[in-house]
This record gives C-alpha cells, structure tokens and sequence, in this order.
C-alpha cells in the first residue's frame, strides 16, 4: 500500500498545467474530513508545458491568483478500492482577492533511474479532467481557501507490462491558468506507459475540502 506525503517545505519541481486525454474512467469521490496543513514552495515552468487549465470567462472582477500568491499543499487523502483521493488546497497568501476558475494540472514526477540527483521528470499522463461539477469561477480574499479533487488509480490495477510500473517522488501541481508549479513529496508508485491515465483532477471549489 503507497504511502502519501503532505507537502513540507522542501519540494519544488517542474511541469504544467492542464489534462489530457482519459483511458480509464473515474469513480465517485468519497466524503473526506479537512486536511492538514503544510507548507510549500514554487519554480518556474519549463518552456514547454504539460498541460492547461480551463481559461477564465472574461468577466470583469479580481484577477487570476498567481501561484506566488497561493499556498499549495496536499491535504486530506483518503482510499477507496483501487484509488486514493487526494485533496489539493489552494490558500490566497496575498494581500488582494483574486480568482480561480477551473482545473490545476497535476502530474506525477521522480527522478531517473541511477541518477538521484536528476531534476524530477514526469511520469505518465497529466491528470484528465472530471467533467463533474462544471467550473465556476472561485473568489479568494486574502487567507481563503480552495480545493481540488485529485484521484489516483491505483497503478497495481494494471498488468505490468501495460503499466511500466515506476517509482514516483514528488506530485506537481500547477494552479489554474498558472505556468508556475508547486512540488510536493508524494511516495507512490505510476504508470510510465503514456497508453493509461491514472490521474484524474475535478475543478477547484471553495474550501479547504472535506
């Protein structure tokens, strides 16, 4: 059974936003009590991104939260048969209200094999997107928060030569329409066959998630 880890104050990693095609289905999400806290930290996005979120509706109000504004950390995680689902929190440490609106892009990440020190790469497919619920934009005062469903396939579930079973070391989050990530420690095990998607993310909502 994998083990999940709150983000700490190490971690800091690369890739992007956005979701890609899906091969598997998601389940129904379970009712989850409010996470931890935990802090995080943030790098700048490789030229080349690994996904988008959905753009904000052209509406006029506060603008979009940057993630130098946001504190993201993993909170509550909870395991159902053949998945776990992980509660992303997005918290406004700015001095502004400002807006999310749609989903983060969420990947898994480690390092090469033989090489520990190697930058983190991705593993697998980004997370798809739950169609359920729709997005609506989230407005954030300084010190809300907001949440984002994350489910993980168990990657078990798939026969090994489909998989290509490989450790993973950290989860990498970008915020909504942000191409800057947020890195946390996540010890688990992914998919390195880019045929499967074991993740899959919902919008962001109000609260912290429970």
């Amino acid at each position: 059974m994998r083990r999940l880890a709150v983000i700490g104050t190490l971690g800091c990693a690369t890739m992007i936003v956005a979701a890609c095609g899906s091969t598997s289905s998601p389940g129904a999400s379970p009712n989850l009590t409010p996470p931890t806290s935990a802090a995080s930290s943030a790098t700048a996005a490789p030229s080349a991104p690994l996904s988008s979120g959905a753009v904000s509706p052209n509406v006029a109000g506060p603008p979009p939260c940057p993630t130098a504004n946001l504190r993201v950390k993993l909170g509550v995680a909870q395991g159902t048969a053949g998945s776990i689902y992980q509660v992303i929190d997005f918290t406004n440490t700015g001095s502004t209200t400002c807006t999310l609106y749609g989903y983060p892009g969420v990947s898994l990440a480690g390092g090469a094999p033989g090489a520990p020190d190697a930058p983190a790469a991705q593993i697998g497919q980004a997370a798809a997107r739950n169609p359920q619920p729709p997005p609506t934009v989230v407005t954030l005062a300084p010190g809300a928060v907001a949440n984002a469903l994350l489910q993980v396939t168990d990657a078990g579930n798939f026969p090994a030569a489909t998989c290509g079973p490989v450790p993973v070391s950290e989860l990498v989050v970008y915020p909504p329409n942000q191409t800057v990530s947020v890195a946390a420690p996540y010890d688990s095990t992914g998919c390195s066959s880019k045929q499967l998607t074991i993740l899959h993310v919902s919008v962001v909502q109000p609260g912290s998630g429970g």
